[in-house]
């Protein structure tokens, strides 16, 4: 899974960066996919993303942590191999589809059954009696809705109205991926700190991440109804929650260690973001779209894309036998993430000049990061353990 993920984020980061530099920018002039004359590039992106790309790190992590969180052994190989050949299998086929467009509806469904997949299994193991069962059966939920946001995508590639696909991406980020984001920091971020800095006490409070998630449902639903001038009401107390949750997990040992350091830096995006979310939507009816997609990339690029690289290292190292730490080429990935994240925040000010070239700068940035993050780790992923252990 971890392998299928990297493979889509270099491809989708390296198309997005050709799209925003030609379709956008001007720098050149882009590739003429006959896909993209009924399937707007930006739409295009964010379903790479919010279904293509993220999922495959998450299913590879939760389909190994989500039953030793519950007491059980490791899967077998026919809860997760099916699954992932038609994950990867589809979206080969969604990226031929950019020539041969009439592909894409059996790229989707191929997608949306290998992730039904993956639902019935993760729906399985948070059935599973354990004393803590609320992360899990969290994640479970959230991977159905991002089934279902799939299903709208689907149906809008089948020739549905454009709503149905800002309702598949809405359900893919606010019903799915924030969701799952917020839950596996929850309850992995205090744990690791705790595990490498003497003394630091655990706080990991049920209410703050009911508040989140509730909020990420709220907002999702009201987007979907195109009520933007509402949406303060679940972004304030998510902002308020995420604030309180960042000051309970911050320690002065953990920010000396790089790769905590990593993980705490990427959640502390998470209440700026939705506090740029509830200024957009409290000044909607005088200046609408006043911050543009500002809000969203705080959390998709500084949120998502920072945790990710922090989260999928120290899987990686783990589970390949190496020593948990960050090293260089991990550090300078973050780092180049953080500053792609905040150009991107920046080309959505009204009034920077030049702001598509800041945006493709942004995606250069991203790819970049990407591309030095999978040169360094990737190889583990065939690669035996250096420990000698199996796998």
């Amino acid at each position: 899974m971890f392998l299928g993920g990297t493979v889509q984020a270099l491809l989708a980061m390296a198309f997005w960066s050709l799209q925003a530099g030609g379709h956008y920018a001007g720098l050149w002039a882009p590739p003429a996919w006959p896909l993209l004359s009924r399937f707007p590039p930006s739409l295009f992106h964010a379903m790479l993303l919010a279904g293509g790309v993220f999922p495959f790190f998450i299913f590879g992590f939760i389909l190994t942590a989500g039953p030793r969180w519950q007491g059980a052994g490791d899967l077998p190989s026919r809860d997760y191999v099916p699954a992932f050949l038609l994950l990867a299998g589809g979206w080969l086929v969604v990226w031929v589809s950019l020539v041969l467009p009439f592909l894409l509806v059996a790229g989707l469904a191929a997608v949306l059954v290998g992730w039904a997949a993956v639902a019935l299994t993760l729906t399985r193991i948070a059935s599973r009696r354990a004393e803590q069962r609320e992360h899990i059966t969290c994640i479970a939920i959230a991977a159905w809705f991002g089934a279902l946001g799939l299903g709208a995508l689907l149906v809008f590639a089948a020739g549905a109205s454009p709503a149905w696909a800002r309702a598949g991406i809405a359900l893919g980020i606010w019903g799915f991926l924030l969701p799952v984001f917020l839950t596996v920091a929850h309850r992995m971020l205090p744990f690791f700190t705790s595990s490498a800095v003497r003394g630091y006490v655990v706080h990991r409070p049920a209410w703050a991440l009911r508040v989140l998630l509730g909020a990420s449902f709220g907002h999702g639903f009201l987007a979907t109804l195109e009520l933007p001038q509402w949406l303060w009401l679940a972004d304030v107390p998510a902002m308020l929650a995420a604030g309180r949750l960042s000051w309970l997990w911050w320690a002065r040992g953990a920010i000396a260690n790089r790769m905590l350091a990593v993980l705490h830096v990427a959640f502390l995006w998470v209440a700026p973001a939705f506090a740029l979310f509830a200024l957009q939507s409290i000044a909607w009816r005088a200046l609408p779209g006043l911050l543009g997609h500002a809000p969203l990339h705080a959390l998709t690029l500084g949120f998502f894309a920072s945790m990710l690289i922090g989260m999928a290292s120290r899987v990686t190292m783990g589970h390949s036998g190496r020593p948990v730490a960050a090293d260089a080429a991990m550090w300078w990935a973050f780092c180049m993430m953080q500053a792609a994240a905040l150009l991107r925040v920046t080309s959505e000010l009204p009034a920077l000049p030049g702001g598509y070239v800041v945006m493709w700068l942004s995606s250069a940035l991203w790819l970049g990061a990407f591309a030095l993050w999978a040169w360094r780790f990737a190889p583990a992923f065939w690669r035996p353990r250096l420990d000698g252990k199996p796998g």
